[in-house]
């Protein structure tokens, strides 16, 4: 079942001879549960990509649909509502806000929405972050491991139907920058949250399920690793 749809998908900066296309022409779906990487050299547009899938910048051109909802056809306000439900964002730098808690920095989305804590949710969630000891803590007093686990905790706190990952591990040694990959995989499968992960690490890009390759703002490549004969075993059936 499709969970986003990109068509003809463009960005532009500047114009005549000072015109940068950071996207040309993109266009590709992902399935509900999928976990995709995006791939591809500095300036590709893998960047400029994630962010107009997560309805922070307009696109020149083109269309995005998450969960069937054309979201640039959405004023401000209403876009910014469905971003805050529907999608979550992990950056490479983790964006705490350093007077509030661990569990402070998870649960602002909801604040900011207006939506009652699920505590219950709350516990599985750090728990399985690893962070239930750590709730009260402020973001100085945590490794750069654990801070990126709450950010992660803070995109997921909404149940989105799309969380996007912009470098996840760029900050962290090999051993937080795995168990991070893993944590992400885990709540892909277990809450079915489709998944898209930028990274210039290969190692990560091999466990996702297929690999998009960006090159001067195209998609050169769209690779399946895995799930092509689970699904086509289900099909069959």
């Amino acid at each position: 079942m499709e969970l986003l749809r990109v068509e003809n998908l463009s960005k532009h900066y500047g114009r005549n001879e000072n015109l940068v296309k950071a996207l040309d022409n993109v266009s590709f779906t992902v399935d509900k549960g999928e976990f995709v990487a995006i791939v591809g050299p500095s300036g590709s547009g893998k960047s400029t990509l994630l962010h107009i899938l997560g309805g922070v910048d307009r696109p020149t051109s083109g269309k995005v649909f998450i969960d069937g909802t054309d979201i640039y056809s959405l004023n401000e306000d209403n876009l910014a509502i469905f971003r805050r439900r529907q999608v979550g964002l992990i950056y490479q730098f983790y964006n705490l806000i350093p007077v509030l808690t661990v569990e402070e920095n998870i649960t602002l989305p909801l604040l900011l929405d207006g939506r009652k804590l699920n505590r219950e949710y709350l516990n599985e969630l750090t728990g399985t972050l690893g962070l239930t000891d750590r709730l009260k803590h402020l973001p100085n007093e945590l490794s750069g491991g654990q801070q990126q686990r709450v950010s992660i905790g803070r995109a997921l706190i909404n149940s989105p139907a799309l969380v996007l990952a912009d470098e996840p591990t760029g900050n962290l040694d090999r051993k937080n920058s795995e168990e991070i990959v893993e944590l992400l995989k885990y709540s892909n499968r277990k809450y079915r949250q489709t998944l898209i992960v930028i990274t210039h690490d290969e190692s990560i890009a091999l466990k996702a399920d297929r690999i998009l390759s960006i090159e001067d703002g195209r998609i050169i490549r769209d690779e399946r690793l895995r799930g092509q004969t689970e699904k086509g075993a289900q099909h069959n059936g």
